[in-house]
């Protein structure tokens, strides 16, 4: 039981909350627009990816965060 750590403060999970929404909304945004252009053929497709993942981690970790 020695291993448990205390919760941080409630504007600390707010302002990690906010900072996880807003990275997993500008990862996505970044994923959108780059398979677009991948699709067009201007940009490879794997910066669109590594992109998609990071938002994806970035979700996981934002609803780790809320709940």
């Amino acid at each position: 039981m020695s291993d448990i750590q205390r919760r941080p403060s409630r504007s600390v999970r707010e302002q990690r909350a906010y900072r996880f929404a807003l990275a997993t909304a500008t990862f996505g945004f970044l994923a959108v627009g780059g398979i677009v252009l991948a699709l067009v053929g201007v940009i490879s497709l794997g910066l669109p990816i590594l992109a998609l993942i990071a938002a994806a981690i970035c979700g996981l970790l934002f609803r780790r965060t809320v709940s």
